[in-house]
């Protein structure tokens, strides 16, 4: 009959809607696998690379040690250095300092020694008759012209010892710029090479 046609009609057409929808249902389910599968893929990629990441990091962080130790080391090298300098310098002022206080006290002596004879001259010139103390005005002279070569003879030794010690400072003066100029181009070469094997081992990885 009519009415059972309709029936059976919609009841095969609610069996294809329904396979149909099961279709689906199991299409969306592959995808949703093939999805979740990708997703762990990608979650296990990432996990590796975090691990790569961490040894990376790690080695640069011994790099940075490495680097600091050095640099601490090269600063000790030049702060030595330093001192030593300081105390060379210092060992000579005090022994300029030395001769110059020599050289005050010779002139104290031998000013002292001209106020004594003229003392002494004095004395003899009331106390003796002429002709004596005319040869004694000449020995006095003699002797004050001696005294007077040899008081001129050690100042200009002690002149060329002041000189000598001056350019002996000058020459450390040189020497220490010298040392200092060295050490510091030594330490950029060391800081360039330890910078250029910090981005060789940055490149490779």
């Amino acid at each position: 009959t009519f009415q059972t046609n309709i029936l059976t009609e919609l009841k095969n057409w609610k069996l294809t809607l329904i396979q149909h929808y099961k279709l689906q249902m199991r299409q969306e389910k592959e995808k949703h696998a093939a999805h979740v599968k990708q997703l762990q893929n990608e979650v296990e990629n990432l996990k590796e690379l975090l691990h790569t990441y961490e040894i990376s990091i790690s080695r640069k962080d011994e790099v940075i040690t490495n680097l600091s130790r050095a640099l601490e080391k090269q600063k000790e090298r030049v702060e030595l250095m330093r001192t030593f300098t300081l105390w060379r310098i210092q060992h000579v002022k005090a022994k300029q300092e030395e001769y110059a206080i020599g050289m005050a006290d010779r002139h104290f002596q031998t000013a002292l020694m001209k106020k004594v004879w003229a003392a002494w001259r004095s004395v003899c010139e009331e106390r003796w008759k002429d002709n004596v103390a005319k040869a004694c005005q000449l020995r006095a002279e003699d002797v004050c012209v001696q005294l007077t070569n040899d008081y001129e003879a050690k100042i200009a030794e002690l002149t060329a010892t002041v000189e000598e010690t001056k350019a002996e400072i000058l020459r450390l003066h040189s020497e220490r710029d010298q040392y200092e100029d060295t050490m510091k181009k030594a330490f950029m070469r060391g800081v360039c090479a330890l910078n250029l094997e910090a981005m060789t081992m940055f490149q490779s990885k």
